[in-house]
């Protein structure tokens, strides 16, 4: 459909937003894009002054370390299947092969599938087969850009760098189970209610959000840290101190987090019409049946949504994490941090650099999968019907 003359914006316009949102994405992914490179070098090249030794890395490949013609073609043929995988063929799969009851699980479960592929296609079968080539292609075979991925393997094996992706997983595992769960009864209790203590409530989670990180985590300190003397009572002298335990950080960014998912979950369940709970309960469903059996599978872009933002929390933080967690339960942002706070080499700076960009991996993977419920979630309540 054509737009109508008058709604139609002058081509300098156009052109000056154009300019602006390219500026703006360039700005945005030129970091990204620029730590990748150099991670994948040796420090001469990775902190060299001229920005083409960064991207061609003549000192890597002098080392023999490299790309050739070869190698760059058939893994970025390789990639590219890969992410025309995750954007179509996964979400078939997820679809027909999960219940509808258990859709978020099935998503779980062939993002993780999908990871454990892409990491053996990638770093398992791949250089097997670009090393048998280029031994037979001549010329072709021999690297003209310089890469290495030794900096990842000492991050992750040498530096057991795993450990710290594990205790992320379970921090923000927690994070957002117990968001969510909470999120989505209380949301749902608030949407429905009528009174004006429902408001006010609202507004106390609010201002309970707004309070500074520091705050919250100076008042906890104090319990987790005796907290063997308050549990000795009830578990005997077994009592463990919370300090230092992902179940401190836990409860600590739960706290945090859970007035705003109160607050987003209960606009997704204000949007969605109250004749369909009427509905179930004519039907002879309680409220708690017409809630998990009728609006929560509407709900599921929203509660995916909000459980994206609950994730990034948890992923992200490093505040609570590195003032609550000792350094051998430490989650991944404050490991890589810690790089820097002894005494560094060029090497350590790399390897550094190689673990933040490892941890953004999983965030692409989790927006590439979740791509179609985000959107749904994010547009939800646009049109209210």
């Amino acid at each position: 459909m054509a737009t109508p003359r008058a709604m139609r914006q002058p081509i300098a316009l156009r052109l000056a937003s154009a300019g602006f949102l390219t500026f703006w994405c360039l700005l945005a992914v030129f970091p990204i894009f620029w730590i990748a490179v150099m991670s994948f070098k040796s420090p001469v090249d990775a902190f060299a002054a001229n920005p083409l030794s960064v991207i061609f890395g003549p000192a890597t490949r002098d080392d023999g370390k490299g790309l050739s013609l070869i190698d760059m073609v058939l893994g970025l043929i390789v990639i590219i299947w890969l992410v025309r995988f995750a954007f179509t063929r996964l979400p078939e799969l997820v679809r027909q092969f999960s219940p509808p009851r258990i859709i978020v699980f099935g998503w779980l479960i062939g993002a993780l599938g999908f990871a454990l592929m892409f990491i053996i296609s990638i770093f398992g079968i791949l250089p097997v087969i670009l090393d048998a080539l280029n031994a037979i292609a001549g010329p072709l075979g021999r690297p003209i850009i310089g890469a290495t991925a030794e900096h990842y393997v000492a991050v992750w094996v040498e530096n057991q760098f795993y450990r710290n992706f594990i205790n992320s997983l379970i921090v923000t595992a927690g994070v957002v189970t117990v968001s969510l769960t909470v999120g989505t009864l209380a949301g749902y209790a608030l949407a429905r209610s009528g009174s004006n203590l429902a408001f006010w409530l609202l507004i106390a989670a609010l201002v309970f959000r707004a309070l500074p990180h520091s705050v919250l985590v100076a008042g906890y300190l104090p319990v987790f840290i005796t907290s063997s003397e308050w549990l000795r009572p009830i578990l005997g002298e077994a009592a463990p101190t919370l300090y230092g335990q992902p179940y401190a950080v836990i409860a600590v960014l739960v706290a945090i987090n859970q007035p705003f998912t109160i607050w987003m979950l209960r606009s997704f369940f204000h949007n969605i019409p109250t004749e369909l709970d009427e509905a179930a309960r004519v039907d002879g469903c309680s409220h708690f049946e017409a809630f998990r059996r009728v609006i929560m599978p509407v709900m599921w872009p929203g509660v995916i949504t909000t459980g994206l933002f609950s994730f990034l929390l948890g992923y992200n933080d490093f505040l609570v994490t590195s003032l609550l967690l000792d350094a051998q339960n430490q989650t991944m942002v404050p490991a890589i941090a810690g790089y820097f706070n002894r005494e560094t080499t060029t090497t350590d700076q790399v390897e550094a650099v190689a673990a933040a960009v490892s941890i953004t991996a999983p965030l692409f993977l989790l927006v590439m999968v979740f791509q179609r419920q985000i959107v749904s979630g994010l547009t939800a309540g646009a049109v209210k019907g």
